[in-house]
Protein backbone atom coordinates (compact mmCIF):
# COMPACT_ATOMS: atom_id res chain seq x y z
CA UNK A 1 0.00 0.00 0.00
CA UNK A 2 0.97 3.56 -0.75
CA UNK A 3 1.71 5.48 1.94
CA UNK A 4 0.23 9.19 2.79
CA UNK A 5 2.84 12.08 2.15
CA UNK A 6 3.38 13.65 5.50
CA UNK A 7 3.17 17.23 5.54
CA UNK A 8 4.43 18.52 9.06
CA UNK A 9 2.90 22.12 9.74
CA UNK A 10 4.44 24.19 12.26
CA UNK A 11 4.92 27.96 12.90
CA UNK A 12 5.76 29.96 15.98
CA UNK A 13 2.88 31.23 18.44
CA UNK A 14 0.25 33.37 17.04
CA UNK A 15 1.24 32.70 12.95
CA UNK A 16 -1.87 30.76 12.79
CA UNK A 17 -1.14 27.20 12.79
CA UNK A 18 -4.53 26.20 14.13
CA UNK A 19 -6.37 28.13 11.93
CA UNK A 20 -4.39 26.58 8.85
CA UNK A 21 -4.82 23.37 10.00
CA UNK A 22 -8.60 23.45 9.91
CA UNK A 23 -8.29 24.87 6.41
CA UNK A 24 -6.57 21.62 5.67
CA UNK A 25 -9.29 19.59 7.68
CA UNK A 26 -12.21 21.48 5.95
CA UNK A 27 -10.71 20.01 2.56
CA UNK A 28 -10.65 16.63 3.63
CA UNK A 29 -7.05 15.92 4.39
CA UNK A 30 -6.89 14.31 7.75
CA UNK A 31 -5.16 16.45 10.87
CA UNK A 32 -3.10 14.89 13.59
CA UNK A 33 -2.90 18.27 16.00
CA UNK A 34 0.04 16.99 18.48
CA UNK A 35 -1.66 19.52 21.31
CA UNK A 36 -5.21 18.47 21.18
CA UNK A 37 -4.18 14.69 21.20
CA UNK A 38 -2.12 15.73 24.56
CA UNK A 39 -5.14 17.68 25.90
CA UNK A 40 -7.07 14.41 25.65
CA UNK A 41 -4.67 12.29 27.28
CA UNK A 42 -4.02 14.70 30.11
CA UNK A 43 -7.80 15.07 30.38
CA UNK A 44 -10.27 13.25 32.89
CA UNK A 45 -9.61 9.66 32.61
CA UNK A 46 -6.41 9.97 30.27
CA UNK A 47 -3.93 7.72 29.24
CA UNK A 48 -1.22 10.09 31.22
CA UNK A 49 -2.51 11.07 34.26
CA UNK A 50 -1.37 8.67 36.56
CA UNK A 51 1.89 8.94 35.24
CA UNK A 52 2.08 12.73 35.39
CA UNK A 53 0.51 12.69 39.07
CA UNK A 54 3.18 10.33 39.90
CA UNK A 55 5.81 12.52 38.44
CA UNK A 56 4.26 15.65 40.01
CA UNK A 57 2.30 14.84 42.79
CA UNK A 58 -0.52 17.09 43.43
CA UNK A 59 -0.88 18.10 39.57
CA UNK A 60 -4.31 16.09 38.55
CA UNK A 61 -7.41 16.20 39.53
CA UNK A 62 -11.46 14.96 38.55
CA UNK A 63 -10.34 17.15 35.34
CA UNK A 64 -7.58 15.44 34.89
CA UNK A 65 -4.60 17.48 34.89
CA UNK A 66 -4.14 20.73 36.19
CA UNK A 67 -2.48 22.29 33.06
CA UNK A 68 -1.76 26.08 34.47
CA UNK A 69 -0.61 24.24 37.45
CA UNK A 70 1.83 21.63 36.16
CA UNK A 71 2.97 24.55 33.94
CA UNK A 72 4.13 26.73 36.13
CA UNK A 73 6.11 23.77 37.78
CA UNK A 74 7.77 22.86 35.00
CA UNK A 75 8.56 25.87 32.89
CA UNK A 76 11.42 27.58 34.13
CA UNK A 77 12.77 23.92 35.50
CA UNK A 78 14.87 22.63 32.67
CA UNK A 79 14.93 19.53 34.77
CA UNK A 80 11.16 18.76 35.48
CA UNK A 81 10.19 19.94 31.88
CA UNK A 82 12.59 16.92 30.93
CA UNK A 83 10.76 14.26 32.98
CA UNK A 84 7.17 15.70 31.60
CA UNK A 85 8.61 15.42 28.18
CA UNK A 86 9.62 12.09 28.98
CA UNK A 87 6.12 10.90 29.74
CA UNK A 88 4.46 12.84 26.85
CA UNK A 89 6.60 12.42 24.07
CA UNK A 90 5.87 8.96 23.48
CA UNK A 91 2.61 8.79 24.08
CA UNK A 92 2.13 11.47 21.50
CA UNK A 93 4.72 9.40 19.11
CA UNK A 94 2.45 6.35 19.84
CA UNK A 95 -0.62 8.16 19.05
CA UNK A 96 0.73 9.70 15.77
CA UNK A 97 1.56 6.28 14.42
CA UNK A 98 -1.90 4.93 15.24
CA UNK A 99 -3.10 7.70 13.64
CA UNK A 100 -0.91 7.01 10.06
CA UNK A 101 -2.08 3.39 10.25
CA UNK A 102 -5.85 4.74 10.08
CA UNK A 103 -4.91 7.16 7.63
CA UNK A 104 -3.06 4.75 5.25
CA UNK A 105 -4.86 5.36 2.08
CA UNK A 106 -5.58 8.81 2.28
CA UNK A 107 -3.14 10.25 -0.16
CA UNK A 108 -1.78 13.35 2.07
CA UNK A 109 -1.86 13.54 5.97
CA UNK A 110 -0.97 16.13 8.28
CA UNK A 111 0.56 16.49 11.46
CA UNK A 112 0.57 19.74 13.49
CA UNK A 113 3.24 19.95 15.61
CA UNK A 114 4.45 23.18 16.48
CA UNK A 115 7.50 22.29 17.96
CA UNK A 116 8.29 20.34 15.46
CA UNK A 117 12.17 21.98 14.88
CA UNK A 118 12.54 22.46 18.92
CA UNK A 119 11.62 19.22 19.74
CA UNK A 120 12.13 16.79 17.04
CA UNK A 121 10.08 14.78 14.82
CA UNK A 122 11.37 16.43 11.27
CA UNK A 123 12.69 12.66 10.91
CA UNK A 124 8.77 11.67 10.54
CA UNK A 125 7.64 13.94 8.07
CA UNK A 126 8.03 14.23 4.18
CA UNK A 127 7.75 18.14 3.80
CA UNK A 128 7.33 20.77 6.39
CA UNK A 129 5.02 24.13 5.78
CA UNK A 130 5.68 26.94 8.19
CA UNK A 131 2.88 29.42 9.10
CA UNK A 132 4.00 33.06 9.57
CA UNK A 133 3.17 36.55 9.58
CA UNK A 134 4.68 39.63 10.69
CA UNK A 135 6.25 40.42 14.04
CA UNK A 136 3.40 42.97 14.59
CA UNK A 137 0.50 41.09 13.33
CA UNK A 138 1.80 37.70 15.67
CA UNK A 139 2.35 39.46 18.73
CA UNK A 140 -0.99 41.71 17.98
CA UNK A 141 -2.78 37.93 17.95
CA UNK A 142 -0.91 36.35 21.11
CA UNK A 143 -1.54 39.24 23.45
CA UNK A 144 -5.21 39.20 22.46
CA UNK A 145 -5.42 35.90 24.08
CA UNK A 146 -6.91 35.44 27.64
CA UNK A 147 -4.46 35.89 30.66
CA UNK A 148 -1.49 36.40 28.16
CA UNK A 149 1.48 38.97 29.18
CA UNK A 150 3.78 40.21 26.97
CA UNK A 151 6.28 38.61 30.00
CA UNK A 152 4.67 35.12 29.43
CA UNK A 153 5.15 36.25 25.17
CA UNK A 154 8.52 36.27 25.28
CA UNK A 155 9.50 33.46 27.70
CA UNK A 156 7.37 30.98 25.01
CA UNK A 157 8.89 33.06 22.16
CA UNK A 158 12.77 32.19 23.64
CA UNK A 159 11.78 28.58 23.77
CA UNK A 160 10.85 28.94 20.35
CA UNK A 161 13.16 28.61 17.22
CA UNK A 162 12.78 32.37 15.29
CA UNK A 163 10.70 32.91 12.52
CA UNK A 164 13.27 33.93 10.24
CA UNK A 165 14.53 30.05 10.46
CA UNK A 166 11.60 28.04 10.60
CA UNK A 167 11.05 29.87 6.89
CA UNK A 168 14.64 28.92 5.86
CA UNK A 169 14.35 25.29 7.18
CA UNK A 170 10.66 25.23 5.33
CA UNK A 171 9.98 23.42 2.51
CA UNK A 172 6.91 25.78 1.89
CA UNK A 173 5.72 28.71 3.77
CA UNK A 174 2.09 30.46 3.67
CA UNK A 175 2.09 34.06 5.46
CA UNK A 176 -1.31 34.38 7.65
CA UNK A 177 -1.15 37.65 7.55
CA UNK A 178 -3.15 37.73 4.46
CA UNK A 179 -6.90 37.51 4.21
CA UNK A 180 -8.29 34.17 5.59
CA UNK A 181 -9.82 33.93 1.66
CA UNK A 182 -6.15 34.50 0.26
CA UNK A 183 -4.50 32.04 2.89
CA UNK A 184 -7.57 29.13 2.39
CA UNK A 185 -6.85 29.50 -1.45
CA UNK A 186 -3.06 28.88 -1.35
CA UNK A 187 -3.92 25.70 1.53
CA UNK A 188 -6.10 24.75 -1.20
CA UNK A 189 -3.17 24.91 -3.62
CA UNK A 190 -0.92 23.45 -2.04
CA UNK A 191 -3.21 20.43 -1.21
CA UNK A 192 -3.86 19.86 -5.15
CA UNK A 193 -0.29 20.27 -5.67
CA UNK A 194 1.07 17.47 -3.14
CA UNK A 195 -2.08 15.04 -4.06
CA UNK A 196 -1.65 15.37 -7.76
CA UNK A 197 -1.21 11.75 -8.78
Amino acid sequence: MIQPLVLGLTGSIGMGKSTVAAMFERLGVPVFDADREVRRMQGPGGALVQAIEAAFPGSTGADGVDRPALGARVFADPAALARLEAIVHPAVRAAREAFLLEHAGAPLVVFDIPLLFEKGGIDEVDRVLVVSAAPEIQRARVLARDKMTPERFAEILALQLPDAEKRERADVVIDTGQSLAVTEAEVRALVEKLTRG
